[in-house]
């Protein structure tokens, strides 16, 4: 079945295989959250509640070890935004020239005959994931810039007040999102990989996806990292 408007070959599979790329990356979290543990960063919430707290109740003049773990998320964040405004313009400045492109592919033996059409589709889809990823990186440094500016004032007030719990509940909450932006910019990278094979074939492409889906997932729950960080975080709410 094709559709009017759009690519002869551009039929029910490869609107599947487009859009499903984008579904999985979307469902990530709500899957996660579903089978009831969260992602990473979810879980490792309770950890930086424990750091704000800390930092108020010692009232540490020299936060020196704390500016060093922020300024290194900062400079992560910064580094995949920057690389991926390179990747961007790339894309875009290829799109003018998509005609050349696509003859140039098509003549190679692997690639399969696809009209310029659909070759358009899929470029176009990988150009909107990174677009997508650059405004996560961008917009998770911004929260960070929000994040750094909390975390300088939580001395102002004593540790034992309400006020200092809820400026550092809220702190905490500041970094997850931060954290969360460039972890779901980090994704959109897999997912593009798996965008990548779109050109290959849409059933291809779906196998790519669904690799690239279960790959995370078992990161997420089934890795060491994962299940220690599981047992960390049981550990410290056990011990409140």
């Amino acid at each position: 079945m094709s559709f009017s408007g759009l690519p002869w070959d551009f039929d029910f599979i490869h609107l599947f295989a487009v859009a499903l790329v984008f579904i999985m990356w979307w469902l990530y979290t709500p899957v996660l959250t579903l089978l009831g543990r969260g992602t990473l960063n979810a879980q490792l919430h309770a950890v930086r509640l424990k750091w704000m707290h800390m930092l108020i109740s010692s009232h540490r003049a020299n936060r020196v070890y704390d500016a060093i773990m922020l300024g290194q998320i900062s400079s992560a964040m910064s580094y995949f935004g920057s690389a991926t405004l390179i990747v961007l313009v790339g894309f875009v400045g290829t799109l003018a020239s998509i005609n050349h492109v696509h003859a140039s592919l098509t003549q190679m033996a692997f690639f399969p005959p696809i009209s310029l059409g659909l070759f358009i589709v899929y470029f176009g889809a990988l150009t909107v994931i990174m677009a997508i990823c650059f405004f996560s990186f961008t917009y998770g440094l911004r929260k960070m810039a929000y994040c750094l500016a909390l975390i300088g004032a939580l001395d102002e007030a004593p540790a034992a007040t309400p006020q200092a719990q809820v400026m550092a509940a809220q702190t905490a909450v500041v970094l997850t999102e931060a954290v969360k932006s460039m972890n779901n910019g980090t994704r959109g990278y897999y997912f593009a990989v798996a965008g990548i094979f779109l050109f290959l074939g849409p059933t291809i492409s779906i196998i790519a996806t669904l690799a690239m889906a279960m790959l995370l997932y078992f990161r997420q729950g089934l890795s060491k990292e994962a299940l220690a960080i599981d047992r960390y975080v049981k550990a410290l709410r056990e011990e409140r």
